[in-house]
């Protein structure tokens, strides 16, 4: 047999023709052709339904095989090679990661997988899969809703064996309430979660009034709503990312300020979206190991029973904010989060705003409820036709049985039954032919009946909605109304702004009445006066209470200090458990002490503030500036100081008072408080008093005419003298003698109005003497000593006493 000749390799290759492109064009169009499969197929979500190609073949293949909320779980194994199988051919660690998250209730805040078994922790990650076992949630039912119904497209597999669909009937905006993530080539998207309760009304806005504004949806929509709560801090970048779909917020872990029996700690009880708390007290101990952060004593991870609890114990001389301030720098504790709202539209990648998504699900929503709608009325019409066939076949038994009786066979008698005088269609042929002689009854006849009724009214209904698109709108909004009801929750991440509507901390504060108390050494406690017990600290032999204020848990209190600064805080932040140190609350600089506290309320009787500085200088300034000025941790300039010059008193205004002041070297002025004109708090101040070279101002205070002040020295002397004892003088002059410079008394330390007790603070001791020991003396007279001060010991501060508040 002889061989058959072959064209030659060249002829077959080059027979067809080839397309001729340079190697840049090919990269260019392979390229593009790869990274729009990864975009459309696999790393973006459609706008309808929230989801991306593996979470709706995932939720798909699970409603096909029936695993609803009322079935048994089955294993995690079975679901992911199901998917894997029939519908994504890719990894199988791909599958159960996306089939794992969809089962956290610390990645979604409404989970679409009812998981059974160790799903992970924001710390670990989910058993094997052959251990865990899932079903769909109630919510994911929402979801798949109606896909049976001709609601949506389906089209086949990778294989052509089977069918998937398009996309999810979904009847609740999913893109937004439950967020995404993913990367493409070229593009990724960061959709964070938000409140379902938030979006559901913001939509029923749309769908109520289409042409609803942005800046109306705002006011519905606050933000993102993190099923692991914290705090997002700002929110001019909030209200960009909803306008225009990309930005960038601060989310903070809620923390709080808790007295131990070791000392101060500070407590973690939420953190911010997708960190955990292994990972900031992890941060935290490699901080703190490499110095960058300081004060840190121990670290201890108290979680538990699904509730957060990460505990810092400070060491005794740490400054809290400080420590909380590097907290936040250094670990997640504090986190940026990237809002990059985009999704497929038409296939198509498109970035949308708060407006857009909302709408993009309305419209797919129409095209779902249309479909619906129609396969509803083309399934009531056939059976309309079927019952129609019946009824009037009653009406005719009898000839028909003598039509079927004389038919040769079935085939026969459907013609028949088709033929005049019937005229029935072939579907009515038939199923007269199966019918029962049970039905020929007059029961049998009045449900065929009352079943004609209720199809009639149905299929006139669903006509209405079909031709009335208000009557379609009206049924989107029942429905959407109906799942918000079911599933809405209270929102768990506070926004704290300062614009209107915001949720802020203090709007989650009790207002209970609190007794304040602070010391002489600069430590403050509060208490709630609802309870039993002492209404004020105790600050032992070593301390003494210099003020009691009544006040609530959202009273305002000023801070001021030697370095010319204002801190502001309220009542809820201030210590509970024991006394602290002032400085411990904010960030105050080396040598920064403080020298007056404030209740604002106060400012309703005093207008002003008056500070005193130890080179003689005078400020006047508006109580209201520091009242309504930023709460920064690092505070807010009160006075510009000159070079070497510090704040030494700093006190309410009574406005038709005197100021005086004295010196350490016993001068004293007495002046009107007019003669001070009020100033901005970062001004400067003008002169008090004139001073010698080698004198300074060492205190001051408000007096009225009959009143008694006190003058007290570092050596444990003083005596009371009636104000009226100095003369009233012009600011700015050398003033009066008002003690006889004496070695034995030492340096005067301060001047204040009498009171009931004055007390005198050393390092470690401190004494207090009562009113009728301190004399009262011309102004001229000697100081007598009624302190026993020990040799050696130098008196640090000096004050008069306030009573403790009775239990």
């Amino acid at each position: 047999m002889a061989r058959r000749k072959t064209a030659p390799l060249s002829d077959t290759l080059f027979a067809a023709p080839v397309a001729i492109r340079t190697l840049a064009e090919e990269v260019e169009s392979s390229f593009l052709d790869y990274s729009m499969s990864v975009i459309v197929s696999r790393a973006l979500p459609d706008a309808r339904d929230g989801l991306k190609p593996v979470h709706r073949r995932i939720l798909w293949a699970m409603h096909d095989a029936g695993l609803r909320p009322d079935r048994p779980f089955v294993k995690c194994a079975r679901v992911v090679g199901d998917v894997m199988g029939r519908f994504h051919p890719h990894g199988d660690s791909a599958i159960y990661d996306a089939l794992v998250r969809m089962g956290q209730d610390f990645s979604v805040p409404h989970p679409m997988v009812d998981k059974h078994g160790n799903f992970g922790s924001p710390s670990d990650p989910a058993a094997a899969a052959r251990y865990t076992e899932c079903r769909l949630s109630p919510i994911a039912m929402e979801l798949l809703a109606s896909i049976d119904e001709g609601t949506v497209d389906f089209q086949p597999n990778y294989d052509g064996g089977d069918e998937e669909p398009v996309v999810l009937p979904a009847r609740y905006p999913n893109l937004l309430i439950n967020g995404t993530q993913g990367i493409a080539v070229g593009l990724a998207t960061n959709i964070p979660p938000h409140n379902l309760g938030e979006i559901c009304a913001a939509t029923l806005k749309l769908i109520n009034k289409p042409d609803t504004t942005l800046a109306e949806l705002m006011k519905t929509v606050k933000g993102p709503d993190f099923p692991t709560g914290g705090l997002i801090m700002g929110t001019d970048t909030l209200k960009d990312a909803l306008r225009t779909g990309r930005g960038t917020i601060r989310v903070r872990a809620v923390t709080s300020i808790e007295e131990t029996k070791r000392g101060v700690a500070i407590v973690i009880t939420e953190i911010p979206y997708q960190t955990s708390v292994d990972a900031i007290a992890g941060k935290l101990a490699e901080a703190v190991d490499s110095n960058k952060v300081e004060g840190i004593r121990d670290i201890r991870n108290e979680s538990g029973q699904g509730q957060t609890r990460l505990v810092i114990e400070l060491k005794p001389d740490a400054n809290v904010q400080v420590a909380l301030n590097n907290i936040f720098k250094h670990t997640p504790a504090q986190v940026s989060f990237g809002i990059n709202t985009v999704a497929l539209v038409d296939g198509v990648p498109r970035t949308l705003n708060l407006q857009e998504a909302l709408q993009h699900w309305i419209d797919h929503q129409v095209i779902v409820l249309t479909r619906r709608t129609r396969f509803r009325l083309d399934k009531a019409e056939a059976r309309l036709h079927i019952i129609d066939g019946l009824v009037r076949a009653l009406d005719m038994i009898d000839a028909i049985i003598a039509t079927i009786r004389a038919s040769k066979d079935r085939g026969v008698a459907r013609v028949s039954l088709m033929a005049k005088p019937f005229d029935f269609s072939e579907i009515q042929a038939n199923h007269i032919l199966d019918l029962q002689l049970g039905r020929l009854t007059q029961l049998g006849r009045d449900d065929l009946l009352a079943e004609q009724l209720e199809l009639n009214g149905i299929i006139k209904e669903l006509r209405n909605i079909l031709d009335d698109r208000e009557t379609l709108m009206g049924l989107m909004r029942d429905e959407l109304s109906e799942i918000r009801d079911k599933y809405k929750r209270p929102r768990r991440t506070v926004i704290v702004g300062d614009d209107s509507g915001d949720i802020s901390a203090e709007e989650l504060v009790d207002d209970e009445p609190l007794v304040v108390t602070v010391t002489a050494r600069g430590y403050i406690q509060s208490k709630s006066q609802r309870g039993r017990g002492a209404k004020t600290a105790d600050p032992g032999d070593k301390d003494a209470i210099t003020q009691i204020i009544a006040t609530s848990a959202l009273g305002t209190f000023l801070f001021f200090t030697t370095h010319g600064r204002a801190y502001r805080s309220v009542g809820h932040d201030l210590p509970k458990q024991r006394l602290t140190a002032i400085p411990n609350l904010f960030q105050f600089a080396d040598g920064e002490k403080v020298i007056g506290v404030i209740d604002a309320a106060v400012a309703a009787e005093h207008e002003h503030v008056v500070f005193v500085t130890a080179q003689g200088s005078i400020k006047r300034t508006p109580l209201a500036d520091f009242v309504e000025a930023s709460a920064r941790k690092d505070g807010i300039a009160a006075m510009k100081l000159g070079d070497g010059d510090r704040i030494i008193a700093a006190y309410p205004s009574w406005d038709d008072f005197e100021t005086f002041v004295v010196t350490a070297q016993g001068q004293g002025i007495r002046f009107s408080e007019s003669e001070v004109r009020p100033v901005g708090r970062s001004a400067g101040g003008m002169r008090a008093m004139k001073l010698r070279s080698d004198d300074i101002v060492v205190g001051a205070c408000a007096v009225a005419h009959e009143e008694i002040v006190v003058l007290a020295s570092d050596t444990g002397y003083a005596k009371r003298v009636r104000a009226d004892e100095f003369p009233i003088q012009a600011r700015g002059g050398a003033g009066v003698r008002v003690a006889k410079p004496e070695k034995k008394r030492g340096m005067l330390m301060g001047v204040m109005p009498a009171g009931s007790r004055l007390a005198f603070l050393t390092d470690d001791q401190a004494f207090i003497v009562g009113s009728a020991e301190v004399k009262l003396q011309p102004r001229d007279g000697a100081v007598p000593k009624v302190a026993a001060i020990p040799d050696g010991k130098t008196v640090i501060a000096i004050a008069v006493v306030d009573e403790p508040l009775a239990e």
